[in-house]
């Protein structure tokens, strides 16, 4: 059983968000790691880069697969989580304090469009 936070919203590509204000942080779910595997390696876009709902912004690498990274909001990035460069074993063992990147919305309505937890529960069918 993943481990699915609620107060955080989900896309249907398994990225989670924690909206504050026009800010929000962005990760993987529980689930997401799960299925992935052992992550060795996670490719981070840079400060100040602009990155759209549904669009790539970076890609998780695991034993088993690579997988893209969709951002569920669109805005400006203005922190990346250098910490995972060197350790990108953290999003497996807190995939929810592991955040990614964190975004300035340039609509923070969007994040009002992701699923909630149950929602997104139901989805992956747990």
């Amino acid at each position: 059983m993943s481990k699915i936070l609620e107060g955080l919203k989900y896309s249907e590509s398994h990225e989670w968000v924690k909206a504050e204000g026009n800010i929000a942080w962005v990760g993987v779910s529980d689930f997401a790691q799960k299925e992935m595997g052992d992550i060795t390696y996670v490719d981070l876009p840079e400060e100040g880069d602009d990155v759209l709902a549904g669009e790539e912004f970076g890609a998780l690498e695991s034993v088993k697969a690579a997988s893209d990274l969709i951002c569920p909001v669109s805005g400006t990035v203005v922190a990346v989580n250098a910490e995972l460069e060197d350790t990108p074993e953290k999003v497996n063992e807190d995939a929810y304090a592991a955040w990614i990147i964190k975004v300035e919305m340039s609509d923070p309505s969007q994040a009002d469009a992701l699923m909630d937890a149950a929602a997104y529960k139901a989805f992956i069918g747990e």
